[in-house]
């Protein structure tokens, strides 16, 4: 068994805008976002053109299944949904800010930004469990189209949790070794039996904007 998933995070929602921590909460895309799905949309017809994208699937949760909807119409095909592709459950950090958080008790912050396993914020979805259900999840779509590329909608920290698991690295390290996977940005994988390989990581979608020879880019100054 061997396939290729193209994992893309969700475009933007209301609450990540806001740098809120979403997790199993249902909320929307932002205008920013349904742009992010159409620029999706087009890069998978591009890509789909030397390298046929069989099939979409994705979590359960509507900011992914907006953002795999434009690119199914795209591909042709009828998206699919898989409920282990769920974002984690962050417990009592859902819906808040870092800011917020670390207002409340830092303790609990530190000990998850240092390591994220045996910090887990109290009553969230241990990250063992997240690796489990979302591994399992990956390696089935893969099973089921043996041979194909298929584009896997999903979510920022479920995808970070299984590539660690999936490449041998510990999970409590994902927040260091895999920081963030930006919105609507393609992380490619190829999944043979037990073995996974990583091809790209946070390839971007959007339609890069060309700069005239006598122009020089804009760079955004660095925070902090």
């Amino acid at each position: 068994m061997t396939a290729r998933l193209l994992l893309v995070r969700h475009g933007q929602t209301v609450w990540h805008a806001e740098n809120r921590y979403a997790g199993i909460s249902d909320v929307a895309l932002t205008d920013t976002g349904l742009r992010q799905a159409e620029e999706l949309a087009g890069w998978a017809h591009q890509r789909s053109l030397s390298a046929p994208v069989h099939a979409v699937v994705s979590s359960p949760l509507e900011r992914a299944r907006r953002t795999a909807a434009p690119a199914a119409r795209a591909l042709g095909v009828t998206p699919a949904v898989h409920e282990g592709l769920r974002e984690a459950d962050f417990g009592w950090g859902e819906g808040r800010t870092i800011a917020e958080m670390t207002a409340e008790n830092p303790g609990l912050v530190d000990a998850f930004q240092q390591d994220a396993e045996t910090g887990a914020f109290p009553g969230s979805e241990p990250p063992t469990a997240v690796a489990a259900r979302v591994c399992e999840a990956l390696r089935a779509v893969a099973a089921g189209h043996d041979g194909h590329t298929v584009l896997v909608v999903a979510h920022n920290t479920a995808f970070r949790i299984a590539l660690c698991a999936m490449l041998g690295i510990p999970l409590g390290r994902y927040r260091l070794v895999l920081p963030r996977l930006e919105n609507a940005a393609v992380t490619e994988i190829e999944v043979a039996g037990a073995r996974t390989a990583l091809h790209a990581l946070n390839v971007p979608t959007a339609p890069r904007t060309r700069t005239a020879p006598h122009e020089s880019p804009v760079t955004p100054a660095a925070a902090g």
